[in-house]
């Protein structure tokens, strides 16, 4: 649908709700993003709301309601993980049969088979690496997405790329835009959250809001370089006030902010700055209860490996994922990572993959697995995956180069097919090749999950309509069961 006002709504008119109706739009200027006039006049009574994270309609139905990223910073190798390939063990030492693509760090050499071992796992027995024992349990609830690929080989660009659609422009992020089009379940959390979030190769940008609506960006608890046990929200807590002074301080400040308002005129970023007030005081209860894991039972922290040295810091992570997740936020982030580019091993492959997969293993299977019991993984889409893969040539010292022409991902959950297979890169793991799954088109495929149709969920910017699949994406339909 064609929008003509720079802040519209995304989905059909016909099946939204409007943030605000005409009458406020006319007389407080508290428009929020200036909703298009003529698109209010189809909407229900119900659009009488001014809460820009109020639940909308879905273009269809769909299993998932909400999305749970695993992202795996630096670039984890498709053919040492999730990507077996018996025809590089067979030519390992020998020259790659076709021309390399251009390589980000210098020359690569020969091929080099994985040096670990993989097993047919899960009732139709796909191949994973010894890697990951753990997740291999998990592998029939499991969707493994073989044929991604992407046009950046550098960090920054490719990591841009993956959240927001756009390696050249400060665009949303794919979590930005599905709290946009979805609302969120609870208006006492943010709707999306990124836990220990990265502040390298791109840093706030991957979930930033940009030009959306301040409401839809992301909210960062710690950062990667930290303890997970840093991930708080500042300033939840105010032991010097009390909830009803408080409540008399942002009563005042919003009449202020909104008398000012109706002078100055729509204002995209002092209406998100009223609206994050409003939350930050609702959040004063939900989020101190959220990030406070001492009511799970001593079975569930050994699960998550938080008695493990090498597993707590991620373990955490993904426990405060699941807790996001069952009070109704809609998009939780978690990133492995550290102050160094954690999956990114150029040389040394064989120790850093080996020390990357063992602090992560435990507790992603640990997620899937109790996402699984509380019945929550069936409407909860989890994505795992990096910026890129590497290559099935050798660099430097046992080490592989940035990889983003074929590389592997996987979902789970959300009414994806489990123990499945999609894609497939050449005999040797180098390119994409049967059915290619751009990054257009994983946009594509995680919106259509959650009930989103990514050619109408639009936002007019800058004299033009923006989505997250830019001009491209299909749906990669198969994948759902």
């Amino acid at each position: 649908m064609q929008h003509n006002n720079p802040t519209s709504s995304c989905c059909g008119v016909s099946n939204r709700r409007s943030f605000l109706k005409s009458s406020a739009l006319k007389t407080t200027a508290l428009g929020f993003g200036h909703l298009a006039l003529s698109s209010l006049l189809h909407e229900t009574a119900q659009s009488a709301t001014l809460n820009p994270l109020a639940q909308k309609l879905t273009n269809h139905q769909a299993p998932a309601k909400r999305v749970i990223f695993l992202f795996m910073k630096g670039g984890p190798s498709g053919v040492d993980t999730f990507d077996y390939k018996p025809q590089l063990e067979k030519d390992d030492g020998k020259e790659l049969p076709f021309d390399k693509p251009r390589v980000q760090f210098g020359q690569t050499g020969k091929l080099m088979k994985s040096p670990w071992k993989f097993l047919p796992r899960g009732e139709n027995g796909i191949m994973v690496s010894e890697l990951f024992p753990n997740v291999a349990q998990c592998i029939d609830d499991m969707c493994i997405l073989n044929s991604v690929h992407g046009t950046n080989a550098a960090h920054g660009g490719a990591s841009l790329k993956l959240h927001t659609g756009s390696d050249n422009f400060v665009r949303p992020s794919m979590g930005s835009w599905v709290t946009y089009g979805l609302g969120t379940e609870n208006q006492d959390l943010p709707s999306f959250v990124t836990i220990c979030p990265t502040l390298a190769h791109g840093g706030l940008k991957n979930w930033s809001s940009a030009f959306l609506p301040a409401d839809y960006q992301g909210t960062p608890l710690g950062v990667a370089s930290q303890p997970s046990t840093n991930a708080k929200v500042k300033y939840t807590q105010n032991k010097r006030v009390s909830r009803r002074q408080q409540r008399l301080q942002l009563d005042l400040l919003s009449q202020m902010n909104q008398k000012h308002l109706e002078g100055l005129g729509p204002s995209q970023e002092l209406e998100g700055r009223i609206n994050s007030f409003e939350l930050a005081f609702r959040m004063q209860n939900q989020v101190p209860e959220v990030l406070d894991i001492s009511d799970e039972t001593e079975e569930t922290h050994r699960l998550y490996g938080l008695d493990g040295e090498m597993t707590k810091d991620f373990g955490r992570q993904c426990l405060l994922a699941r807790r996001f997740a069952e009070r109704g936020v809609r998009f939780i982030q978690i990133t492995h990572s550290d102050s160094f580019v954690q999956w990114d091993q150029h040389s040394d492959l064989v120790k850093g993959h080996t020390k990357n997969a063992k602090e992560v293993d435990q507790p992603i299977a640990a997620l899937l697995k109790d996402l699984k019991r509380r019945g929550l993984l069936e409407d909860t889409l989890v994505l795992w995956g990096g910026e890129f893969g590497r290559t099935p040539v050798m660099q430097g010292s046992n080490g592989r180069d940035h990889n983003p022409e074929g590389f592997t991902m996987w979902m789970a959950g959300g009414g994806v097919k489990g123990g499945y297979k999609y894609g497939a890169t050449d005999e040797y793991g180098y390119y994409a090749q049967d059915n290619k799954m751009h990054v257009n088109d994983l946009h594509a495929t995680l919106l259509h999950a959650v009930g989103l149709d990514h050619t109408q969920l639009t936002y007019q910017y800058a004299g033009r309509d923006f989505r997250l699949t830019d001009v491209g994406g299909d749906v990669a339909s198969e994948i759902f069961a």
